[in-house]
């Protein structure tokens, strides 16, 4: 079937639609209702049914007479080395793990806060949680103690699985101290800890609660998988609240499984023994969907990669990774590719590899600029496909589909809604607009498996969050338009929308124009506040690798770009050529901590910054002192 053709069979009758697609994943029992309205804060899906997410993604394999087939292959330049596990062996350590927590007491609904870096312990320990029908809450590796120790109090876990250190170029971070810290500033604590040795530093382990990782699973029968009810929770993942308290969001079992099985085929073109290599971490949703569960539910290979897209050892680090392991498609960050492309404009490295099985690159986290897309596109002769996406929602919201023929991407665009979403755009008072018209994107409700149904212990807080402002709506907090061809362009959050003497202009487009100038390699728009319009644009910019220009003179160019592209009512007058962006770890840029920074606020960076020296670097560059925070 078409594209138009599968939409429009979903729009014809929803449930039935699922229904079907539910049929390739393996039930303990079957479901009583498809939909039941009357569950959570906007109904539930497959109420009734019960199933192992770990048996789907590994037994029914090994079952089917692929436990050969290689299910993982970890590449970590970090600790130079290489391990392939197949199908059957991943299933007999997870099976080993799984045991190992029911040792410790870990049961059925119980969670496990696993804080670990990107190893395949990490993807054991995952789906070892989820074969015993234990809640895993991972925590990304980068975090301290602080934000560890908010999760913890929050997931109230029965164990924490953890390693000794995390790696990064050039240094070794060491995780246990953290841990410890952790465990002591938080009310709640965790009645074990099984601790991952990892040899460039060995932990110390405190008697009674720590456990040798690697000793468990060694000493541990293999545990069989524990059916759940699909609606029961398989993890809850925590993202910034606006509180300061983190938010939980809670990944129901049935519906996930069924709609990242259906994404694999439908969105990806990928089917069982097809590598896919998401670059992205365990730690945060991206990983959980696509490093983790969709490849391995769907009988695909998954890489999992513990190294950076430059610096381990050079720009061409991707290409050198899809070329050994024969990588179909690639999912990262547009962020990933805008290093690429800085440290090495002319993609000379990517002549040293062969990516003959290489066919798609895919980008998610944040909006791709059409300049580094099409950048991508001609030096990779594949196409690019942006798509987008949220922690909340799970899967893709709007993507290209190669499977099903939809696969001529616009660049800047995130392509079509995926079945089961209802997308329009809203203005503020909550009508919907004409397509070309930007406004506040929205799904209508109910929203489609896969997506969240509440935050952890805090189903008003869900509400409030995602279902109060626009009723019957889930407000997705970004900012976008439809075009006359039903693509979806995402310009950015709805607060990067600014008010300039009254006009409401899309940062994101002015990003657009200031990426096409042939000396930029990333940047960012936010508005400033402005005496006299309220809201000011102010542009950073960070030029190429080899671009050796006068930053004035850029600047000038830049502002008469604007300008020109979009006109004198985007009030643009400054840019500023910085040595870098302040991200956070994922590769999403703080442009709220800019907005604070350019308005000589604290710029309050989030515990999820990657480098906190880049915005006393920005802020020696706007010639202001950062004040302490």
């Amino acid at each position: 079937m078409t594209y138009a053709e599968t939409y429009a069979a979903w729009q014809a009758d929803p449930e039935g639609w699922w229904a079907a697609a539910a049929e390739g994943i393996t039930w303990d029992r079957r479901w009583e209702r498809v939909f039941d309205r009357s569950l959570g804060t906007f109904g539930q899906w497959f109420a009734g049914a019960r199933l192992n997410v770990c048996a789907n993604a590994l037994d029914r394999h090994v079952a089917a007479g692929r436990g050969g087939q290689t299910a993982l292959i970890w590449d970590s330049p970090m600790a130079g080395r290489v391990e392939r596990f197949s199908y059957a062996a991943l299933r007999d350590r997870t099976a080993r793990v799984a045991g190992a927590l029911a040792a410790l007491g870990v049961g059925a609904g119980d969670r496990v806060v696993i804080y670990m870096p990107m190893v395949p312990e990490a993807v054991i320990a995952m789906l070892a949680c989820a074969r015993l029908g234990a809640v895993h809450s991972v925590v990304f590796g980068g975090f301290a103690m602080a934000e560890l120790a908010k999760r913890i109090e929050d997931a109230a876990p029965r164990a924490v699985i953890a390693a000794s250190c995390g790696l990064e170029p050039g240094r070794v971070v060491a995780y246990k101290p953290m841990l410890d810290a952790a465990i002591a500033a938080s009310a709640h604590k965790p009645e074990a800890c099984l601790i991952l040795q990892r040899p460039q530093a060995e932990a110390t382990l405190i008697a009674g609660r720590d456990h040798d990782f690697a000793a468990a699973e060694a000493a541990a029968a293999p545990h069989a998988p524990v059916p759940i009810a699909a609606t029961d929770p398989l993890y809850v993942l925590y993202t910034s609240g606006t509180t300061g308290k983190p938010k939980g969001i809670v990944r129901d079992a049935g519906g996930y499984a069924v709609a990242l099985h259906t994404s694999m085929r439908m969105i990806y073109g990928l089917g069982a023994g097809d590598v896919f290599w998401t670059a992205s971490d365990v730690g945060w949703v991206v990983g959980h969907s696509y490093i983790v569960y969709a490849p391995l539910l769907a009988g695909c290979t998954t890489v999992l990669y513990e190294g950076k897209p430059v610096g381990t050892p050079d720009a061409g680090a991707f290409w050198r990774v899809a070329a050994d392991h024969g990588v179909k498609v690639l999912f990262t960050a547009p962020t990933a590719l805008r290093a690429i492309r800085q440290q090495d404009p002319e993609a000379a490295l990517l002549a040293r590899y062969d990516l003959s099985r290489f066919e798609a690159l895919y980008l998610a986290g944040e909006r791709c600029d059409p300049p580094t897309a099409i950048w991508a596109a001609e030096r990779l002769r594949r196409p690019v496909v942006d798509h987008w996406w949220q922690t909340e929602t799970g899967w893709p919201i709007t993507a290209g589909f190669r499977g099903l023929g939809l696969f001529a991407p616009k660049p800047g665009s995130g392509g079509r809604p995926a079945p089961g979403y209802e997308l329009h755009v809203l203005d503020d008072a909550g009508a919907v607009l004409q397509r070309g018209e930007t406004g506040n994107l929205a799904i209508r409700l109910p929203l489609p498996p896969g997506c969240a149904p509440t935050l952890w212990n805090d189903a008003e807080g869900f509400r409030h969050a995602y279902l109060a402002d626009f009723p019957g709506w889930y407000r997705t907090g970004d900012a976008g338009v439809i075009d006359a061809d039903g693509d979806v362009s995402v310009m950015g959050r709805t607060d990067d929308i600014i008010n300039v003497a009254g006009h409401r202009l899309s940062t994101g487009a002015m990003e657009e124009v200031l990426a096409s100038h042939p000396d930029v390699a990333e940047c960012a728009v936010v508005g400033a506040a402005d005496a006299l319009k309220g809201q000011a644009p102010l542009g950073l910019v960070v030029l190429k690798a080899g671009a050796a220009r006068n930053a004035a003179d850029v600047a000038r160019e830049l502002v008469a770009l604007v300008r020109e592209r979009i006109g004198p009512v985007a009030a643009f007058r400054t840019a500023l050529v910085v040595p870098r962006l302040p991200k956070t770890r994922s590769g999403k840029i703080l442009r709220a901590s800019l907005r604070r920074l350019a308005d000589g606020e604290d710029p309050r960076p989030p515990p999820t910054i990657d480098d906190p020296a880049v915005l006393a670097e920005v802020a020696a560059v706007m010639g202001q002192e950062m004040k302490p925070r």
